[in-house]
């Protein structure tokens, strides 16, 4: 498993700010998430890879994956640490979860990733990406990629509170914003997209494990 160096770039403010909204309402959004030019190099990787590197995205975990462009309709790369722009993203993350664990006692164990690419036209209805006592994924992430995107290009994400009573967020998925939230408490939905929309998106996990092996595997 690759395991990055912490990159050292979040300021305290920003990580205090992060530990006390997911204290106080479990989600926090920000703007300006990353050094530009961490993000921009993001941006620049994300449009060199090929049509043929990003997969369709499934629906599930493990032995239960399966594919449903009625549920989903994005493709996606898993980010693993190959090339330095990687190694640096990863490592702001572990910056990040280092500074979560020490405020905030949520034992996150290692973090995992890929690129998103919705082409226009495609959606990703709500969801949760956790069960509660049913997954290892704790605390989601969507870093957004996308430098000049309009409100006509719609693709927002929506965050709905945990009885999907009450709408708690739209994001327009502007560059260098990101949203964090805990993963079994939120619904939340992809809007269908009128242009091509590319971000991260992750997972902070805590060690369950199986056998001496993570559960669930990637």
């Amino acid at each position: 498993m690759h395991e990055p160096a912490p990159l050292s770039v979040l300021s305290q403010q920003q990580l205090s700010l992060i530990a006390s909204a997911l204290t106080e309402h479990g989600y926090v959004l920000l703007s300006d998430f990353l050094p530009l030019a961490l993000a921009q190099s993001l941006l620049i990787e994300i449009h060199s890879l090929s049509e043929q590197a990003f997969k369709p995205a499934a629906i599930g975990r493990d032995n239960l994956q399966q594919l449903n462009e009625k549920v989903r309709s994005n493709t996606l790369h898993w980010l693993t640490g190959r090339t330095l722009v990687q190694q640096q993203y990863l490592g702001v993350m572990e910056q990040l979860r280092i500074a979560i664990n020490r405020q905030l006692f949520m034992g996150l164990f290692d973090f995992e990733c890929h690129y998103s690419h919705y082409a226009p036209g495609d959606f990703y209805k709500m969801h949760l990406d956790a069960f509660k006592g049913a997954s290892n994924r704790v605390l989601s992430t969507v870093l957004y990629l996308n430098p000049e995107w309009q409100p006509q290009h719609a693709g927002e994400l929506l965050l709905y509170s945990e009885q999907q009573s009450e709408l708690l967020l739209r994001i327009e998925p502007k560059f260098n914003q990101c949203v964090l939230f805990l993963s079994d408490t939120f619904p939340h939905e992809v809007k269908v997209t009128h242009a091509d929309r590319f971000s991260i998106a992750g997972w902070f996990r805590i060690n369950a494990t199986v056998a001496g092996q993570l559960d669930p595997p990637r």
